[in-house]
């Protein structure tokens, strides 16, 4: 099992930057894809960005490609999401779960708030 803590949000200003950890306990973190997730009031939730289980493999959502780069160290069990050039679409709660793939959950973080003002 993993327990999983998302922090670093914050409010940003469009065009900064903001970077979340999501911080693991248990001893096989290092065994699970890692995937941040948002949702946006009123909205579905979203798949982000997602990290294999060695870091040698990311994927991202076209509308952040370029902009966040997705990380993880897995002597610190931790992955990290750097936000760059936020948007005020950016604006979100987001989530981070620990999965057998990209884009899969089996455990939940609690979310950090995001907000992008323009």
């Amino acid at each position: 099992q993993v327990q999983l803590v998302e922090s670093g949000g914050g409010l940003a200003q469009a065009g900064g930057s903001l970077r979340l950890s999501c911080a693991a306990s248990g001893r096989t973190f290092s065994s699970y894809t890692i995937n941040w997730f948002r949702r946006a009031p009123g909205k579905a939730r979203e798949f982000v960005a997602g990290v294999s289980d060695s870091g040698g493999s990311t994927t991202y959502v076209d509308s952040v490609k370029g902009r966040f780069t997705i990380s993880r160290d897995n002597a610190q069990n931790t992955v990290y999401l750097q936000m760059n050039n936020l948007k005020p679409e950016d604006t979100a709660v987001y989530y981070c779960a620990a999965g057998s793939g990209i884009g899969s959950f089996s455990y939940w973080g609690q979310g950090t708030q995001v907000t992008v003002s323009s």
